[in-house]
């Protein structure tokens, strides 16, 4: 695969620092990934947009799933992997995930993370949507992401790896045979560089997390804005599933027009046995599921949504008061504080919930080892697509994704590195175009782009709303590459700037994909098409960036993945963006 030639307008790197590995990104997947490498002997950079302890894995409340209870096995775990992903998984790439998961948890806990735990000092678990054991270790009640963070960044300080905080990637450099040879970024101010610089490398693996920003309202934090999947389709690698964006059934309801991110209400709490009503009471996903309140998330997402539209109103209930004060404060403490924070007792009264964008379950299309379609380049996490999660992801399925994943591409880098494939040598970046090859949107772009793709591209889509979004986000397009064009003119560079960019890269994408999918699967909801349509559609859509910007489009032959560098190319269809 080779690179678009496309980069964001941005100053030319004016400070470099080289390494063996630079990993973008400092969550559960970047900082195990960044230890990994370390303990191997590769001289990493850790590379952050915020903070070291600042990314989505520090939201994660639920927990971490894998079969450590008794009585459960890794194959009980696939079965209900398989279900939760809706005929999509790549089934070899799950059963990876569930038979190194739990050992890679214990090295989780051997780093230093600390799991709540049972009278007799064993780890205490409890269920989560889909799961039809109890199999999610929990940390402080409902703060596991927060636990989980703590634990590797503390590691990471202890073995002095370096870091640049507050950094914005921007683009993967290349050498001259198309490998990556390192990334570009911008310090925002407080970190260890001022401005544009450069990290040289020869292995980059991107751990940058998800795109919740381009939707309205969300639970992800303000810095997920599909940084890495822009980046990737920018430097020619291929994206899959960017359809399938997840959103959480039970985020606390602040109003009509609330924006940016939400408060969650964890699933534990349905877990522990709380109801989702309607204003009369009423359980209304009794019957919709055999697991009712506890069904996949995507099928509780669409009860939800089904309900308020059946009643003409804008949210639905969770129940919890029978749980009584002490329960809620030693299990749920968390969501308990931010529930009171907006007015809400749950102890007393039931809490409003609506669906929020959540995960995506798509991203940039690896291997069993993490490798993209361009050598030298990874994906771990959030940003990557595995196969794992298929339409739909099984909950608390992600922080394992991103630990056994992350472990993956360590020792794969080390590997190459050891039979002489990997290049010691740091290769030299060929040079960035002088002009700008992308136009930069202002930054108030980026409030229409979420605004578009909430109307048209939500929980409910249809052909008609996925046809205005992309007629909608073409016209963004189309008037920043013709100013561009006729005055040579573009959005002063900066990260608002740069992060619409991204937003509008990735909204583009994921409409094109949504529009191609003539069905409904998963946590992809076609109201004109509700049907599942295994016989044409139980495949990947695949989708690459061309020079010219424009979108091509292929679907895999079945459910599982080709390899990243396949012999021979697919059948494509271009489509004009």
């Amino acid at each position: 695969m080779t690179s678009t030639g496309i980069r964001l307008h941005a100053p030319a790197p004016g400070w470099s620092i080289s390494a063996d590995v630079v990993v973008v990104g400092s969550g559960v997947a970047g900082l195990t990934a960044a230890l990994r490498c370390e303990a191997a002997g590769l001289r990493t950079v850790v590379v952050t947009k915020a903070r070291l302890d600042d990314g989505s894995t520090r939201w994660a409340q639920g927990g971490i799933a894998a079969a450590l209870g008794e009585g459960d096995t890794p194959e009980q775990h696939l079965d209900d992997t398989l279900v939760a992903g809706a005929g999509l998984c790549d089934e070899e790439a799950v059963r990876l995930l569930v038979t190194e998961g739990p050992d890679a948890v214990r090295r989780l806990i051997s780093t230093g993370a600390h799991f709540d735990t049972d009278d007799e000092g064993g780890i205490q678990l409890t269920r989560e949507g889909g799961h039809h054991r109890r199999r999610i270790a929990h940390a402080g009640g409902d703060a596991t992401g927060a636990e989980i963070s703590r634990a590797l960044v503390e590691a990471v300080r202890a073995r002095g790896m370096r870091t640049i905080e507050n950094a914005l990637v921007l683009d993967l450099l290349t050498d001259a045979g198309g490998r990556a040879a390192g990334v570009s970024l911008h310090v925002m101010g407080e970190g260890q560089h001022d401005g544009v610089g450069a990290v040289h490398a020869p292995a980059v693996v991107l751990a940058t997390g998800g795109m919740g920003q381009v939707f309205s309202a969300t639970t992800n934090p303000s810095v997920s804005t599909g940084d890495g999947v822009a980046l990737a389709l920018r430097a020619g690698a291929e994206v899959s599933d960017l359809e399938f964006v997840q959103f959480h059934p039970t985020v606390l309801f602040l109003g009509a027009d609330a924006e940016g991110q939400q408060p969650l209400v964890s699933e534990a709490v349905r877990g522990e046995g709380a109801h989702l009503v309607d204003a009369d009471g009423v359980r209304f996903m009794v019957g919709r599921h055999e697991l009712a309140e506890l069904a996949p998330r995507d099928i509780v997402a669409k009860g939800i949504t089904g309900r308020m539209q059946e009643q003409g109103v804008e949210h639905m209930f969770l129940d919890a008061r029978h749980f009584g004060a002490e329960m809620w404060e030693h299990r749920f403490p968390t969501i308990l504080a931010a529930c009171r924070a907006h007015g809400i007792d749950p102890v007393t009264e039931p809490v409003p919930v609506a669906p929020a964008a959540h995960y995506a379950s798509g991203g940039v299309r690896t291997d069993s080892h993490g490798r993209t379609t361009v050598p030298g380049l990874y994906a771990c996490g959030e940003v990557a697509c595995t196969g794992v999660h298929g339409a739909n992801r099984l909950a608390s399925n992600s922080l394992l994704e991103g630990l056994v994943y992350a472990e993956r591409i360590a020792a794969d880098i080390a590997a190459c590195r050891a039979d002489d494939t990997f290049h010691a040598r740091v290769p030299a970046p060929v040079a960035q175009p002088d002009k700008p090859a992308h136009p930069l949107l202002a930054p108030e772009a980026r409030f229409a782009i979420q605004r578009i793709m909430t109307e048209g591209a939500g929980v409910l889509r249809s052909a008609g709303s996925l046809a205005k979004a992309a007629d909608r986000l073409q016209q963004l397009h189309t008037d920043a590459r013709d100013a561009l064009a006729e005055n040579g003119k573009t959005a002063e560079p900066g990260v608002d700037t740069w992060e619409a960019t991204n937003l509008l890269c990735v909204a583009r994408v994921l409409v094109a994909a949504a529009r191609l999918r003539e069905e409904t699967r998963g946590c992809h909801w076609r109201e004109d098409r509700p049907d599942r349509d295994d016989a044409h559609w139980r495949r990947h859509v695949v989708v690459r960036l061309n020079p010219d910007r424009s979108l091509v489009l292929h679907t895999t032959d079945t459910a599982d993945f080709p390899p990243t560098r396949p012999e021979a190319p697919a059948p494509q269809r271009s489509q004009e963006q």
